[in-house]
């Protein structure tokens, strides 16, 4: 695993549990909010962690640690992801995964192979607009299979997308709501400032205010279980 991050301690990560996080190197999007860019960019990748330091870490941590979260970049282009997640597992830690859902093969891989407790699946834009944000080529019908796969599943997820003026609408969000229909929870994500991938992109967003959130919010409640601001 190419892991260019590792964070020992969170309260806010995982719903309800405290964890440890994974930031695994590599991304196949180029959204221009990223605030990880060293994670995306290979020009800005540092020197790999070490797996063995972080499974040292980790049994020291049992018991007082809940669970382990692998995020990235993209977790599903770890070519040795599956096996790392099993490494995890046996020793006794929930895991939650993030995805962008490029890759449903591998999401159902782990699905089945019961290695996953909690799947947070970003859906960044309605289908047709997916290359409007990502910045990069997007087969949409993976996408889409993905969210089928993760709703047909029998394990805690969340749907997301981080919401920024400048590239969505409201009907948009409404449309990705409609996209994912009957799904639990589906998280609009604000745009936080800090670093990003498109040095330029902090300079002009444009965030949507409480009142409007709050809105959308109603709105899309007629299609998912429950919909969050966060």
């Amino acid at each position: 695993m190419k892991i260019g991050g590792f964070q020992k301690f969170s309260l806010i990560d995982y719903p309800g549990k405290i964890c440890a996080i994974i930031f695994t190197q590599g991304c196949n999007f180029r959204c221009p909010y990223c605030h990880n860019p060293e994670l995306v960019d290979p020009k800005l990748f540092q020197e790999p962690f070490d797996e063995e330091d972080i499974f040292r870490f980790l049994e020291i941590r049992k018991g007082k640690l809940d669970a382990v979260e692998i995020t990235g970049g993209e977790p599903t282009l770890q070519p040795d992801l599956i096996e790392f997640m099993k490494k995890i597992k046996s020793m006794g830690f929930l895991i939650k995964l993030d995805t962008n859902g490029t890759n449903p093969e591998v999401v159902e891989k782990i699905i089945k192979s019961k290695l996953v407790d909690y799947i947070a699946m970003d859906v960044k834009a309605p289908l047709e607009k997916y290359h409007n944000v990502v910045r990069t080529d997007v087969c949409t019908e993976k996408i889409m299979e993905s969210i089928t796969i993760i709703l047909n599943s029998n394990i805690d997820y969340e749907f997301r997308t981080t919401v920024v003026k400048n590239l969505l609408t409201e009907e948009d969000l409404i449309c990705i709501a409609k996209l994912i229909r009957g799904a639990k929870r589906y998280v609009l994500q604000k745009f936080v400032l800090s670093k990003t991938l498109d040095k330029s992109f902090a300079s002009n967003v444009k965030y949507f205010s409480e009142d409007e959130l709050n809105t959308i919010k109603e709105k899309v409640k007629k299609y998912v279980s429950e919909c969050i601001i966060r």
